[in-house]
């Protein structure tokens, strides 16, 4: 048995109580482990335990239950690739609803202005009827299968309640005596009909643009791709692409899959994907990503992944994750919808006998209770979470923030303490090699930037890290092919974890690595003897300049003999500084956690403007890439002054304190590597490596909650006022139509706001 999840488009759910209704009976299916239920894009993401045989008859069983449960069941990815409709799509029954209803509201208005305009009955009864039972079928349809499931909608209230209405104008006209003028109540539910059908088109709009951020990904996939053949071009769909093909890109065109340039020079436009506004150099050996657009340069692209592995995919699989799922604050709105229909119909019926049995007439008191069965539909409860939800991860994705789930978006609101790595996420991860001081040069003066050093310790440093991925191992290849050197041969060579490297270079072994790492192996001079001292006092002053001092050491006889020391220097990235500001101007901690010697660390901090002092608590230096984690939880602090720890990193050996962080933030970068390992272990994604995103991820998600938390106080509001007010009769049918018709707008009004946010 593997474990599968599966997306199902669901059509016909109305409110919140058809969401339990729903996933009441996903859950019921046997071997479903978990349902959730998304009102705002109407699908269901089940999660379940099937042999892989048995999966297409797990999937036929899921929408059969959907079916059963009074809804239909659809392709969840049908609406996505669906074209985007018409600003007045779906308006036409609304319309249909105002021509009817109008003719029945202007007496009314006349009323107010002296004049007498009330329609014969029969006219108002073919008027109304029309409303009633062809624009109101759908409310009758979704309200019996309701019914039929031992449960109540929004749909059975607007029927039972519009119903109600409409048969007592029509039992009042049919009991009259002859030329009696009576008030009949056709007006108020063919208007209430109207007024509901209104909002749901207003909801429908609104919910178009919600997803507006997961079609325009969709829409970043070129139908079909250029595929390079010896004997031309041969045009084909991007479905029939493989790994290893060779595409032709031409100006202006996007590219259908990710790959690496193999000839030709271009800009690329990767600003739907990353944020980034500016065009980015291409050339050969660069990466590119499917989607992105290609500028004035034709390059031949070498393909390396294809559908569902391709990087656009991974982000419109993020995307959908996290506007699919539901938040943790939505449990509270599950458990109350669960009940809210079921009360509000008691409510209804003792306000129908509360007023009749003091005295009042039927007439009024059925009245009263279709205004309180009116205004208490739940629609704005369903919506209040998901739409925020969507609008916030939506906008956060046009800028390169890809939350991947809605735990991290609710959590990410709380953080009090963020946790750089220091390498590529707050430096810009390329060092240079400035410095390599052998045993006589570190008696003089310490050489500066491009300074000479000795080509033979060099090429065998060059060639013992030749093998190795970590960027002080790139510095120090690279400066040996600027000077022509080349690689010796090298074997055994061998990577120790948090230290270095050890290995075979024509035949001697060397090992190449941090200070501290010497000192295990009791290299000779030791830094903390007489003889060594001068070691020690050169990679002390290196390290006071903010550099990282790296030692060679070289084995004979079985005694490691210290040869060099290499000093390495980073950049900070370019609005780093800017990064902490913005925190600290927030109210949030940041630490950066570095491997490095506490003298190159503090000299960072600096830079950073960061409190570098012993003991400021923002700078954790010599933390082995196996400790961060345990650094991560140890920044959490405990019970009861316990911190809410964001951690940010960029590579495979940030993986496990992403995970250990309440919120994790992997940080692409440039050059790929590890960043898809450290995506998979956080909660949220920066596309691009740009330290400012940190603090715009917090503050989106910080208005998201609080969208959310208004949204719902405001669905709890209009129930908590309205259904009094419409018990105590201050609310007519009518009224109490438009102002549930209002909650429901208002909501996604609300979270819609959302999309006027503005990214780094």
């Amino acid at each position: 048995m593997t474990e599968c999840s599966l997306d199902i488009g669901i059509g016909g759910m109305t409110c919140a109580s058809c969401v339990g209704r729903v996933e009441k009976a996903l859950n019921k299916v046997p071997g479903v482990h978990n349902a959730a239920v998304n009102l705002a894009t109407e699908s269901a993401r089940v999660a379940f335990a099937a042999d892989p045989a048995q999966a297409a008859q797990m999937e036929a069983l899921l929408r059969r239950a959907v079916r059963d449960a009074g809804y239909e069941p659809k392709d969840a990815q049908a609406a996505m690739d669906e074209p985007d409709a018409g600003p007045w799509d779906g308006f036409a029954p609304v319309a249909m609803g105002l021509a009817l209803s109008l003719p029945l509201v202007l007496p009314m208005l006349g009323d107010a202005l002296g004049q007498h305009w009330m329609l014969p009955a029969l006219w108002q009864f073919a008027l109304a009827t029309p409303v009633q039972f062809v624009l109101g079928a759908r409310f009758y349809e979704a309200g019996w299968h309701a019914l039929k499931n031992g449960s109540g909608n929004m749909d059975l209230l607007v029927s039972l309640g519009t119903t109600a209405g409409w048969a007592l104008s029509v039992w009042l006209w049919l009991s009259a005596p002859d030329g009696d003028m009576v008030h009949l109540y056709f007006e108020g539910s063919a208007l209430v009909i109207t007024l509901v059908l209104l909002g749901k088109w207003l909801e429908a709009r609104a919910k178009r643009q919600t997803t507006s951020a997961i079609r325009a990904l969709h829409a970043l996939r070129p139908e079909r791709a250029h595929l390079h053949r010896p004997g031309g071009e041969v045009d084909v769909p991007v479905a029939e692409v493989l790994v290893g093909d060779t595409l032709v890109v031409k100006p202006g065109e996007r590219f259908a899959v990710d790959g690496v340039v193999t000839e030709g020079a271009t800009q690329v436009d990767e600003s739907m994907l990353t944020g980034e506004s500016l065009p980015v150099a291409k050339e050969c050996n660069a990466r590119v990503t499917g989607g992105s657009i290609n500028g004035e340069g034709r390059v031949l692209v070498r393909v390396t992944h294809v559908g569902a592995q391709t990087m656009l995919s991974h982000i419109i699989r993020l995307v959908e994750d996290a506007q699919a799922a539901k938040a943790p604050i939505q449990r509270l709105v599950d458990q109350v919808s669960a009940v809210f229909v079921p009360v509000v119909l008691l409510l209804a019926v003792a306000t129908l006998l509360g007023w009749w049995l003091t005295g009042h007439s039927f007439e009024l008191a059925l009245i009263r209770a279709v205004a309180v069965l009116v205004i208490a539909c739940p629609c704005a409860l369903g919506l209040a979470t998901p739409v925020a939800i969507m609008a916030g991860t939506g906008v956060a994705a046009k800028y390169g923030i890809l939350i991947k789930d809605a735990q991290a978006l609710e959590l990410a609101h709380k953080v009090t303490v963020v946790a750089f790595d220091k390498t590529g996420t707050l430096t810009v991860g390329q060092p240079q090699l400035t410095a390599l001081l052998t045993l006589n040069s570190v008696a003089g003066a310490v050489p500066g930037r491009g300074a000479a050093m000795d080509p033979v310790l060099l090429q065998i440093c060059a060639s013992l890290q030749s093998g190795s991925a970590h960027p002080l191992a790139h510095a120090v290849v690279a400066s040996a092919s600027a000077r022509g050197l080349a690689m010796l041969p090298l074997s055994e060579a061998r990577a120790v974890s948090g230290r270095g490297t050890e290995g075979l270079v024509a035949g001697e072994r060397y090992a190449l690595g941090s200070l501290r790492w010497m000192q295990e192996l009791k290299a000779e001079p030791a830094l903390d003897s007489p003889s060594g001292a001068v070691y020690a006092t050169r990679a002390e002053a290196l390290q006071a300049e903010g550099a990282s001092v790296s030692a060679l050491a070289h084995q004979v006889h079985g005694a490691w003999t210290l040869r060099a020391l290499l000093a390495f220097t980073d950049e900070p990235k370019p609005g780093a500084k800017e990064a902490i500001a913005q925190l600290r101007a927030l109210g949030i901690r940041a630490v950066m956690v570095s491997g490095d010697n506490w003298g190159a660390a503090r000299a960072m901090a600096r830079r950073l403007g960061m409190d570098a002092s012993v003991g400021g608590g923002e700078v954790l230096a010599e933390v082995l890439p196996g400790d961060k984690a345990a650094k991560v939880t140890a920044l959490k602090g405990g019970e009861p002054a316990r911190f809410t720890v964001a951690m940010v990193g960029d590579g495979v050996n940030d993986a496990p304190a992403l995970a250990a962080a309440d919120v994790g933030m992997a940080m692409a970068n440039a050059g790929g590597g590890g960043t898809d390992v450290a995506m998979q272990a956080s909660g949220i994604t920066l596309m691009r490596g740009e330290p400012r995103l940190v603090a715009a991820a917090l503050d989106i998600s910080r208005r998201t909650v609080a969208k959310i938390r208004q949204n719902l106080f405001w669905a709890f509001f209009y129930n908590v006022a309205g259904i009094p007010l419409a018990a105590l009769g201050y609310l007519n049918p009518v009224l109490a139509g438009a102002a549930m018709a209002l909650s429901s707008v208002s909501v996604m009004a609300n979270a819609l706001l959302l999309k006027r946010w503005k990214g780094p």
